[in-house]
């Protein structure tokens, strides 16, 4: 269910938006509501909601100018009401990365379809960063390990910062030991007491990362996503997938 919150300085088109819009049929909920742009500020802040919408023209802080300093702290979907057709919004509303346009009086339908897209959205992003969070969940910090102290952790650095770069390429604990001088199992060891992982399951889970990253965008077909990440073939990138997310690329993208 979205989280809504109205900023909307005219006392009765705020209050027949929040109580004469259905919006549980919608799967909305209304947390908060505001008169202008300082207060919507600071509900924004304080309620987080999924999706703002807001006057263009407001006291304190017209509706541009909330939504941009509001992003800067929390993530939230965002839909202007205006009456107003100037460029001069419509190219300030572009650089705040405004989602949608609703011209007053609102007209339900077209809110509704406008809520079912933002849904799809905002589930999307949820999915994305579960499967990031369980997968960085798992140790998987690179700038904590590069950043290490160089003394103690130069070949872990060394090491991660070539599955950083070279992942798709399918490096391999031996080529880069060799590159480093030592032995592989000097460095598999020291990999392993530094990150707790092994290297291939360190490797595996960032190729996954970046697999997840592509499969969100929807832009590339499952076979050529496990081809850029590095993966033999696609039954191969399907094994490692499931075993990290616990669902299968295709569900994956079923549910983004």
């Amino acid at each position: 269910m979205l989280r809504v919150m109205i900023v909307e300085d005219e006392d009765i088109i705020r209050k027949g938006l929040r109580y004469t819009i259905d919006w549980l049929g919608m799967n909305c909920v209304v947390v908060a509501e505001a008169a202008n742009g300082r207060e919507g500020l600071a509900g924004i802040l304080e309620h987080r909601p999924d999706v703002v919408i807001a006057d263009i023209c407001m006291p304190f802080l017209d509706g541009i100018e909330m939504i941009q300093e509001a992003s800067g702290t929390v993530r939230f979907k965002s839909i202007l009401l205006t009456s107003y057709a100037e460029f001069e919004y419509a190219r300030r509303a572009i650089d705040a990365q405004v989602c949608e346009y609703l011209l007053k009086p609102v007209d339900e339908e077209n809110l509704a379809r406008i809520m079912k897209k933002l849904e799809r959205e905002v589930t999307s992003s949820r999915q994305m960063e579960l499967v990031l969070e369980e997968l960085e969940g798992g140790n998987l910090n690179l700038e904590y390990y590069i950043g290490a102290d160089r003394s103690e952790n130069q070949y872990i650095a060394k090491t991660i910062q070539r599955i950083r770069s070279d992942y798709a390429r399918r490096p391999s604990i031996e080529s880069i030991s060799e590159e480093l001088g030592v032995s592989a199992s000097y460095l598999s060891r020291r990999f392993k007491e530094a990150t707790g992982q092994t290297f291939l399951d360190f490797l595996n889970k960032y190729r996954v990362q970046q697999a997840v990253a592509l499969l969100s965008t929807r832009e590339y077909r499952i076979s050529e996503i496990s081809e850029a990440t590095g993966f033999t073939d696609y039954k191969h990138f399907y094994t490692v997938f499931k075993k990290y997310t616990n669902k299968s690329p295709t569900k994956f993208i079923k549910e983004v």
